[in-house]
């Protein structure tokens, strides 16, 4: 039985676990000027994209949601990263030292990363949590940013699958395009198409289209800097009167891959496991590139408000394998479970044939005694 642990950077915003897309759309934008032609392969836009996550940059970006996720009031947070606007003023000095403000009409939420912990501060509530990056948590709004969504989404493509587009002018720059076709026909996830600055590699915008309507993710940077940003800025400094505290579990998404009942197996429904087997957790993440697939084993009482989402949902299919929802490119099922049978949640860019085949595995994994 595999013990899920160590996930790479890349992949933690994927939180299949608690059936929460990972995907959100935006304005359409920003072409105003003709841009130039340039003849940089698509091989060698790949290349810079992958090799961008420490290049500086600082800049404003827009994401919003087009996705109706079938969740629960418990995570209302998630529904609305997903399901409304989100601006964010980022600072990024290194993968390991970055900040990225949320503004909301009524203030923001800033998150302070550092050496592998990050400090939510909420200026409303003047309070600061400082917590470890977990294997696994929930999405957050860094994790939209088109120079975060975009290398994540390309890390592990290939050239074979990359094309050229033509140039826009994106954030006052010229960017050349880049198209990825995903050569798994699994995945539920047609394409994926950016706008890259030339000079860094950053993604300036990205666009995720499933196999029908309006790209279900878009996000873009409306300002954008190649400088390196002031080390002062991406430092937290707890303001005069602040709650300051500290978490060990940063979320629910968290706490499930710590304290699960059982760990998912190796490798399911001809998917690959992605976790490094010397490291213990309960939630197995299989795939590659942008075919990906989570399973998390849960007590069926803790999911009963989730289910009862879920059989509600419009377009929901019920039956012996379970409840199955899709929204945009992902797909979630929710597996029968009884008192004596443990649930799994089980989503992903993966079509529901291998949901279905997942869940006829995870049917024989035995439960431990206490």
């Amino acid at each position: 039985m595999r013990r899920s642990g160590l996930r790479p950077a890349w992949q933690r915003w994927i939180v299949v676990v608690l059936g929460v897309a990972v995907l959100a759309s935006l304005p359409t934008a920003i072409a105003v000027w003709p841009a130039k032609a340039s003849d940089v392969s698509a091989a060698e836009l790949l290349a810079s994209v992958q090799g961008s996550g420490d290049a500086p940059y600082s800049g404003y970006a827009e994401s919003r949601g087009g996705l109706v996720l079938p969740v629960t009031d418990e995570f209302t947070d998630v529904v609305d990263l997903f399901g409304q606007t989100s601006r964010m003023r980022v600072w990024w000095r290194t993968a390991e030292d970055w900040r990225v403000d949320t503004i909301t009409a009524s203030g923001e939420t800033d998150l302070f990363h550092r050496a592998g912990a990050t400090v939510y501060w909420d200026y409303e509530s003047n309070s600061a949590r400082l917590a470890p990056e977990p294997d696994l948590r929930l999405p957050r709004t860094a994790d939209l940013l088109p120079s975060v969504l975009g290398q994540r989404l390309l890390s592990e493509a290939t050239a074979a699958e990359m094309s050229r587009l033509p140039e826009r002018r994106i954030a006052g720059r010229t960017a050349p395009g880049l198209r990825l076709t995903p050569a798994d026909e699994r995945t539920t996830i047609v394409r994926v198409d950016l706008w890259v600055d030339p000079g860094t590699g950053v993604p300036l915008r990205v666009e995720v289209a499933g196999a029908s309507g309006p790209p279900a993710v878009t996000t873009t940077f409306l300002d954008f800097s190649a400088e390196l940003p002031d080390g002062g800025v991406t430092g937290f400094v707890a303001p005069p009167g602040a709650d300051f505290g500290f978490e060990d579990v940063v979320d629910v998404a968290a706490a499930v891959d710590q304290f699960g009942p059982v760990a998912a197996p190796d490798t399911l429904a001809g998917l690959a496991g992605r976790d490094d087997p010397t490291s213990v957790g309960a939630v197995g993440q299989y795939g590659r590139g942008i075919t990906l697939l989570s399973a998390a084993p849960v007590w069926d009482q803790i999911t009963r408000p989730l289910r009862d989402q879920l059989e509600s949902t419009p377009g929901a299919v019920i039956d012996e394998h379970g409840v199955t929802v899709v929204a945009g490119p992902l797909t979630l099922l929710l597996t029968p479970g009884s008192r004596e049978r443990i649930s799994w949640i089980l989503a992903g860019t993966v079509d529901r044939d291998t949901l279905v085949t997942a869940a006829e595995k995870l049917q024989d994994v035995p439960v431990a005694d206490g």
